[in-house]
């Protein structure tokens, strides 16, 4: 198996910054596909972004030009750095990952990020 640990959530003001991160651990695998979803209150869990072993990068719309995904191939670690954070970015942000020659997706439990207004 694999455990995901998200770190970095917190409270910002709308406008601000922050990065969250997360590391990957356990058995010996290849981390494959690496992404961030969050869940808003009250809603359902949504995509953020996602970033390939070698580097292809997706973003939702409403993030676009805003968050960096990126990961570190060698520390199995992904960050999200977050700018010009708005309140309706506000919400638990969970790490997925899946494992080459495992087909499975794996989550970790979650890191809080509030923007307040």
């Amino acid at each position: 198996q694999v455990q995901l640990v998200e770190s970095g959530g917190g409270l910002v003001q709308a406008g601000g910054s922050l990065t969250v991160s997360c590391v990957a651990s356990g058995r010996d695998n290849i981390l494959n596909t690496m992404a961030w979803h969050r869940q808003p209150p009250g809603k359902q869990r949504e995509f953020v972004a996602s970033v390939t072993r070698g580097g292809n990068i997706n973003y939702r719309d409403s993030v676009k030009g805003r968050f960096t995904i990126s990961r570190d191939n060698a520390k199995k670690t992904m960050y999200l750095q977050m700018t010009n954070l708005k309140p309706e970015d506000t919400g638990v942000y969970y790490c997925a990952a899946d494992i080459i020659g495992f087909p499975k997706t794996f989550w970790g439990r979650g890191t809080q990020v509030t923007v307040s207004s």
